[in-house]
């Protein structure tokens, strides 16, 4: 029972979310045959209500799905056959339940996330002792990792201790190290766990179509991939408990090492974990970690000198390290004026001016800390036009800074904002943390950001903000425009865009990898636009992301960032704005929804989306909106609701006329709802209607501008050879896989292409070919191992030594 009714609720969410692809539709569907059999026989048996059940629906709720395996369980204890049918079916779909890659399998499972080491560590080796120990004195406790948590104030050397403790251990933990900075500066930067899972499970192995979209799969996930495991798992910049127990391994066998500048109370009292609390570096540590900064090149410098300038930093490291970069840089920056500064700070007599002085006091009256006394001496050596770079690019908490975004927020070139970036990286101000890619220590941001509020004010920081957002917005509308180019999209970043004659095949690919690469400084772009009030940009953002979350997931940044641009949306519309943007950005938040498995509220915002695109006139939106729900409604095995939303949609599209919005999109988007009305009367078992349908679809597809759509030639002749199976005519069906086979070969489509072989071989097996099965098997594995989904291949050949033995 347990077995059945976990399969129900993997396929349940796999039909929701998508995850699975075509396979998983297929697994939902036939959970939907057993089911509607399963009436069928409680009937014959005289079993069962009587009273004209309705046609099942997907089972979301958990009383649903307990509902549903008990029903499935009821039937096969009577009827052998029909349990043989459930077995093969729990078999199949136990594939869709997203699973780890073993270590054995792909150097890709045994991830290495973690950054690079600082060359001038020093000290801190009871640090690593005490973690060794902590390991060595262990009482394995079944399902119980070993959790230290390292603690201390900001600038402490917290992340380093922990990278260089990893560094030091990693040969105990040969399955891998797991590497992430929760950003926990604040509430508002933390990450939420969701998108760390998603990261993590992709790194162990997991194709991003089988990462589920709601976060407790993805935690049960997660602690599958690392179950018998021995794997480090290192937590920085953690805010609160919340955010380090969903990413807790559930294997005696790891080790969490998890750094906050908070006391962790609950890891403590319900997860057994170790805290130390790190203390500032002593004098003579002090003294050797900033003349190892400093280099070599100043090692003449008096002991007295060096050490009253170590002092000053009282022993925290990040001081340390800002104020030993300076002096490396500078050669004729004189280490006695570094120390006369230090003190002319702690003392209240520097001349930085109101700016410094009204940030030398803390909340209690008492003197700034040593990192800020750092950060005021190595700003006061900064060019006037590097410290008005270095006051501009924090305006917002940038997840990281790249050259674009300093260049616009700062409004400089790129080769100005390149050289002026790496100024600051040398003196320690930022931190390089990939190829033009940098990052703050988030008390220098927060000093940065106090600069540029006393010195710039507001406005001009607003200003920066918003040159950030548009550069953003032009460089994600480019990118989404070459990974989805046959869409509809609304606003004004997509106006000018065209695709070369001579594109390049992989250039969707490529595309698509730029939008993952920037995917958090997007997010971060979008709360930061709603935060100023550019709900003209908010909304857009949102729709230049839409290729990405529908691609890759994403789920909890894709509902998150476009509940602010349904409400940003809303309030330009009340402003004279584009008011056909409400209901775009709620269908696009509907999918979201779908992803994450919450239907209902998915209805919800499409029944919104659908009276706003009327109440507007937006016929080419309404008709979207429709359609959308008629997708809600195919997946949860609402067929003959789902015909109705397509066809309506239909009729919306024909009150569109030339010159209207939508009137260039009209054919293919016909062409689309044909197909969906097709595979709807498939499922109704209306097969003259729904291979009519499909055929119609089919010539308008290839009817299309240049030369047709390949991709979705291929998807109608897929549907077409399910419509004649169901049908029970295998030959007609393998003729329709076979033109699938060469459409998704003309369109480059890998994954679509493997799943229609094994769509073929599926076809050969009923026709009794067993050869012709293998091959197609083979096949379609080479097509999924190349395309990176390794899950997939290793189910075809397990498939393949069931067939040959």
């Amino acid at each position: 029972m347990s077995m059945v009714l976990s399969t129900v609720g993997t396929v349940a969410s796999g039909a929701l979310s998508g995850a699975g692809g075509e396979m998983g539709r297929r697994t939902s569907e036939r959970l939907y045959g057993l089911l509607s059999r399963a009436r069928t026989v409680d009937e014959g048996a005289g079993t069962g209500s009587g009273g004209g059940e309705e046609q099942p629906t997907l089972p979301v709720t958990e009383q649903e799905q307990t509902a549903a395996a008990l029903r499935l369980m009821e039937v096969a204890r009577r009827s052998p056959e029909f349990a043989r049918e459930v077995a093969e079916w729990a078999r199949e779909a136990s594939w869709l339940a997203p699973r780890a890659v073993p270590a054995v399998a792909s150097g890709a499972s045994r991830p290495q996330m973690l950054p690079p080491a600082t060359a001038v560590f020093t000290d801190r080796e009871d640090v690593i002792a005490w973690i060794t120990a902590l390991l060595d004195d262990a009482d394995p406790i079944q399902g119980a990792p070993t959790i230290a948590a390292l603690t201390g104030p900001g600038g402490i050397g917290k992340t380093a201790v922990a990278v260089q403790c990893a560094y030091a251990l990693r040969e105990r933990f040969p399955d891998g190290i797991l590497f992430v900075d929760l950003a926990g500066a604040s509430s508002g930067t933390a990450l939420p766990p969701s998108d760390v899972l998603a990261r993590f499970l992709e790194r162990l192995g997991v194709p991003p179509a089988m990462v589920p979209g709601d976060e407790a799969r993805q935690r049960d996930l997660f602690r599958d991939c690392t179950a018998d495991r021995r794997m480090m798992v290192v937590l920085d910049n953690v805010h609160a408990d919340a955010q380090v127990v969903p990413l807790l391994p559930a294997s005696p066998g790891c080790l969490v090492l998890v750094t906050s500048r908070h006391r962790l109370g609950r890891l403590v009292a319900e997860h057994g974990a170790r805290p130390l609390i790190l203390r500032p570096l002593s004098t003579a540590d002090s003294v050797l970690l900033l003349r190892r900064v400093a280099g070599s090149e100043r090692a003449a410098a008096p002991d007295a000198v060096v050490q009253a300038v170590a002092e000053a930093t009282g022993g925290v490291p990040l001081a340390l390290c800002t104020m030993g970069a300076g002096l490396a840089v500078r050669e004729h920056l004189a280490w006695e004026r570094v120390a006369r500064q230090l003190s002319e700070r702690i003392h209240g007599q520097g001349q930085g001016g109101d700016a410094m002085r009204s940030g030398s006091t803390d909340d209690a009256g008492g003197p700034v800390d040593p990192v800020r006394h750092a950060q005021d001496a190595s700003y006061s050596e900064l060019t006037p036009e590097c410290a008005a770079f270095y006051r501009a690019i924090a305006g917002w908490a940038w997840p990281t800074v790249t050259v674009m975004c300093a260049a616009h927020a700062a409004g400089v070139g790129e080769d100005q904002a390149r050289e002026l970036l790496e100024q600051l990286a040398r003196v320690h101000l930022l931190e390089e943390v990939g190829e033009e890619r940098y990052r703050f220590h988030d008390l220098a941001r927060a000093h940065a950001r106090e600069l540029a509020v006393a010195e710039d004010g507001h406005g001009r920081m607003s200003a920066g903000v918003r040159r950030v957002a548009v550069a953003h917005l032009r460089c994600a509308a480019e990118a989404d425009f070459r990974v989805m180019p046959l869409r509809w999209r609304l606003g004004p970043a997509y106006r000018a865009l065209v695709l070369p004659e001579d594109r390049d095949p992989a250039d969707g690919k490529r595309a698509l990898a730029e939008l993952r690469r920037e995917r958090e400084n997007l997010a971060a772009v979008i709360r930061a636009a709603d935060h100023h009030g550019f709900d003209d940009l908010v909304w857009q953002l949102c729709e230049a992301m839409w290729g990405l979350h529908l691609l890759l997931g994403f789920h909890a940044q894709w509902i998150d960032t476009h509940l602010l641009g349904v409400e940003a949306a809303r309030r330009c519309a009340a402003e004279f704005g584009d008011r056909r943007a409400v209901g775009r950005m709620l269908v696009q938040l509907a999918f979201g929804y779908m992803g994450a498995g919450r239907a209902d509220d998915a209805e919800e915002a499409l029944a919104e989306a659908v009276g706003a695109d009327e109440a507007c006139g937006h016929h080419r939106g309404q008709a979207s909106a429709v359609e959308a729900l008629g997708l809600l409604r195919l997946k949860r095995w609402k067929y003959a609701e789902a015909q109705r939303c397509f066809e309506e949609a239909r009729e919306i599209l024909g009150r569109i006329r030339q010159g209207d919005d939508g009137w260039e999109d009209l054919p293919r988007a016909t062409a689309l709802l044909e197909h969906h009305i097709g595979r709807a009367q498939t499922k109704q078992r209306h097969f003259a209607e729904a291979l009519a349908r499909l055929n119609g679809a089919l010539v308008r597809f290839r009817q299309l501008p240049d030369g047709g759509d390949a991709y979705n030639e291929g998807r109608v002749y897929m549907s077409l050879g399910e419509a004649h199976l169901d049908e029970g005519d295998t030959d007609l069906a393998r003729v329709c896989l076979d033109k699938a086979v060469k459409a998704m070969e003309r369109a480059g489509a890998g994954l679509q292409l493997a799943d229609v072989f094994e769509s073929r071989a599926r076809c050969h097996r009923l026709s009794d070919r067993p050869a012709e099965a293998a091959e197609d098997l083979r096949t379609a594995a080479v097509h999924y191992e190349e395309n990176g989904d390794r899950v997939g291949a290793e189910r075809i050949r397990m498939g393949l030594a069931e067939l040959e033995a």
